[in-house]
C-alpha cells in the first residue's frame, strides 16, 4: 500500500488557507506564544510563579538551577513586556520587588501544563512509529 501524507491536506479550500497561514491565521497566533515563551530560562520562571503566587528574584535566582542573575533580570523583563508577569516595586530600601503571574500569564499555564502532558504521554517521539506525518494507508 502506499504511503499517506497528511501533512499535504489542509482541512480548508485553497482560497481560504488564510485561515491557517494568513498573517492573523493559526500559524501566526501559535508562533506569537511560541515567541513569548521561548528563552531557555522563561519557562522555568512561568512554572515557579504557577507553583507560588509571588516570589522575589531573589528566590527565583536560588530556586531556578543554573540561572545567572543576568539571565533571569533580562527574561523576567521580557516577561513582563509580553504582559505575562507583573513586577511590583515596594520602592523601600533595601530595594523590595516581587513578581507574580498575571491574568493573562495565568491563561497561558493550562496550555504549559497540556505541552507536558503530551510529553509525558509520547516519551519516545518520533521512536514511538510516526515518521513526519507519514502514515501507512489501512489495508
Amino acid at each position: 500500500m502506499e504511503a499517506t501524507r497528511t501533512y499535504q491536506k489542509v482541512p480548508v479550500p485553497l482560497d481560504a488557507r488564510s485561515v491557517c497561514l494568513g498573517p492573523d491565521g493559526a500559524v501566526a497566533h501559535v508562533t506569537r506564544t511560541l515567541h513569548m515563551i521561548s528563552g531557555r530560562w522563561k519557562m522555568p520562571i512561568l512554572f515557579r510563579l504557577y507553583a507560588d503566587s509571588t516570589m522575589r528574584s531573589s528566590q527565583l535566582l536560588s530556586e531556578i538551577e543554573g540561572i545567572s542573575q543576568k539571565m533571569l533580570t533580562q527574561h523576567l523583563r521580557e516577561l513582563e513586556q509580553e504582559g505575562l508577569i507583573d513586577r511590583r516595586d515596594f520602592g523601600k530600601q533595601p530595594p523590595r520587588v516581587e513578581y507574580r503571574l498575571t491574568t493573562m500569564g495565568f491563561a497561558l499555564m493550562p496550555v504549559l501544563l497540556a505541552a507536558r502532558q503530551f510529553s509525558e504521554d509520547h516519551p519516545d517521539g518520533l521512536s514511538s512509529g510516526d515518521d513526519f506525518g507519514v502514515h501507512r494507508a489501512e489495508k
